[in-house]
Formats: structure tokens, C-alpha cells, sequence
């Protein structure tokens, strides 16, 4: 990212806060009412304040093991199940149904159902964030999954491939993009529930911690809260994104797309011509059962190929 754009981003920061303090220190009470509202010193100060003990430390600790326990298991199982149902008819008959009856329920309203099934208000917290986080990586990888070419299945299938290579080697790593794509909404979906199940049942929690401010009118500590709650979302997000672009940069770069790069995907500091990655060897006597699959994907075959090679 160049300096002008993080300056750019700062700046449209600073810009929100004016506004905020603007608004609330002038007790604005147009339709919109800030009277109320604490100003940006306000909340300053208290956050500086609580940033001091260590019960406020502990709550950031308790909603991130929550986060980062519900999220792991939806990826997981999200990647799992939803590579299966694309991959199986027998899967997509067997849990298609069940799965698009229950992916429209609110995760948060499963928070009955885990007070009664959990022996702990920690594990049905855990519940609610991975429940929530599952079906968008499942739905993503699903679509990812089935949007593939077979191609380069039918490719791997003649040079004598078993069904473990084509999933490790072509299909997952195909479909990584939208898998990402998923896991990204999905931890942003697990926090909007996991803040929400920490307000109703929780014990400990930036959730829980900022309705008991709501509940005895602590509104500074409320907007603590409210930016606690932002600024782990970011970071968490950031750290699934950049995990998604260091898997996938083998991808060809986007035109355009943060720093200046040429027609041909190029960007700062590339080698001009890098060399394509080296391909596994294939199989003695595999090599015309591959061009015969090349030439099936469009016209003409390896140069210099006549014939198929048999062993």
C-alpha cells in the first residue's frame, strides 16, 4: 500500500471522529439525537481508564479464545462439508436437505438450545460462534467447489492420479480463492453472534462487559466497548485476508489493484518473465495419456507428439 493511501485512510478517520465530537459536543438534537452521546474525550478517557485493569484485558482474552475456538471449527468443518456435498451426490442428498432448512436460523436464536444442551455458558458460546461461521465458508466452498473445470481432474485421472491427488492437488487448491472469500464473512459473522450470546448468557466478554455498562447507564464505557469490539473485528479480518493472499499468491495479480502493475499483472519488484512453477513428474508411460487430455481442453497437442505413448 503506498503512502498516499494509508494518509488517505487516516485521514477519513480523523474526519469521523471531528464529525462525532462536532456533533456531541454541540448537544445536536436534529431528528438524530447526541445530547446524550459521550464525545470522542469522553471516550477517550475512559478507554484510557479501563485500559489500566485487568478485567478489561480479560475480556478481550475470553472473546477472542471464543472467536478464534468457533471459527477454527467452522472452517473446518464448513471446508469439509461443503467440498463433500460438490464432490457427492450421496452428500449433497443426505445433507443438502438438512443444511438449507437450518442455514436461514439465526445463529443467535440457538441460544436457547445451547443453554439446554451445553453443561456451560463457555461451550454454548463456542457453539453459537461456529454455527454462525459455518454456513457461509460452507455455501462459499460448495459454489467454489462446483465452479471448477474438469480439466485438470481429467488431467490428473490419465496420469494415473488417485482421487487423494486430485483433491489435494487440483480441488482444493482451485477453489481456495472462494473458500477465503467465505471464511472472510465468516469471522465477521461470528463476531456479530458471539457478542450477542456474551450480552445474553455470558459470564465474561467485551459482549457481556458492554451491556452490564448499557444496563447502569455507563455510556462512555458503552462506546469502549463498541470500539474494542471494531477494532478486534478488524484485526481478526486483516489476519484472514492476508493469510487468503499469501495461500493464493500463485494467482495471477490484479490489474490496478493497490500498487501500479502492468497490462500482464506485473507489479514492483517481479521479475519480468518469472518462471512457472516446476510440475510434479508424471508417470512412465503417462505422458500421451496426458496430451490426449490437453487436446481434449483445445486444438493441437504437445509439438512434436504423433502418437499416444503406451508403456
Amino acid at each position: 500500500m503506498t503512502g498516499g493511501r494509508r494518509l488517505l485512510r487516516v485521514a477519513s478517520l480523523g474526519a469521523a471522529l471531528l464529525v462525532w465530537q462536532g456533533l456531541t459536543s454541540l448537544d445536536v438534537n436534529v431528528w438524530l439525537r447526541f445530547e446524550q452521546f459521550p464525545t470522542v474525550g469522553e471516550v477517550a478517557g475512559a478507554f484510557a481508564e479501563r485500559a489500566g485493569t485487568g478485567p478489561f484485558w480479560q475480556d478481550l482474552a475470553s472473546s477472542l479464545r471464543r472467536i478464534v475456538t468457533g471459527f477454527a471449527l467452522a472452517a473446518a468443518a464448513g471446508v469439509a462439508v461443503g467440498t463433500a456435498i460438490a464432490r457427492s451426490r450421496i452428500a449433497a442428498d443426505v445433507l443438502g436437505p438438512l443444511l438449507e432448512v437450518l442455514r436461514p436460523v439465526p445463529a443467535i436464536a440457538l441460544v436457547p438450545v445451547a443453554i439446554l444442551l451445553f453443561p456451560s455458558n463457555e461451550q454454548g458460546i463456542v457453539f453459537i460462534t461456529c454455527t454462525a461461521a459455518f454456513f457461509p465458508v460452507l455455501v462459499s466452498t460448495r459454489h467454489a467447489v462446483g465452479a471448477l473445470t474438469p480439466v485438470w481432474e481429467e488431467a490428473v485421472l490419465t496420469m494415473g492420479g488417485g482421487r487423494a491427488r486430485i483433491l489435494f492437488s487440483v480441488v482444493l487448491p482451485g477453489a481456495l480463492p472462494g473458500i477465503f472469500g467465505g471464511l472472510s464473512v465468516g469471522i465477521g459473522v461470528a463476531w456479530i453472534c458471539v457478542i450477542s450470546a456474551e450480552m445474553i448468557s455470558g459470564e465474561y466478554g467485551v459482549g457481556y462487559r458492554t451491556w452490564q455498562d448499557y444496563t447502569v447507564i455507563d455510556y462512555p464505557g458503552v462506546f469502549v466497548g463498541m470500539v474494542a469490539i471494531g477494532a478486534l473485528g478488524w484485526l481478526t479480518s486483516t489476519a484472514v485476508e492476508r493469510a487468503g493472499r499469501r495461500l493464493t499468491r500463485w494467482l495471477p495479480a490484479r490489474e490496478g489493484a493497490g500498487t501500479a502493475r502492468t497490462r500482464t499483472g506485473r507489479g514492483p519488484g517481479r521479475s519480468p518473465r518469472a518462471p512457472l512453477p516446476a510440475a510434479a513428474p508424471a508417470p512412465a508411460g503417462a505422458a500421451g495419456a496426458a496430451g490426449v487430455a490437453d487436446a481434449r481442453s483445445g486444438p493441437g497437442t504437445f509439438p512434436g507428439q504423433t502418437r499416444e505413448v503406451t508403456p
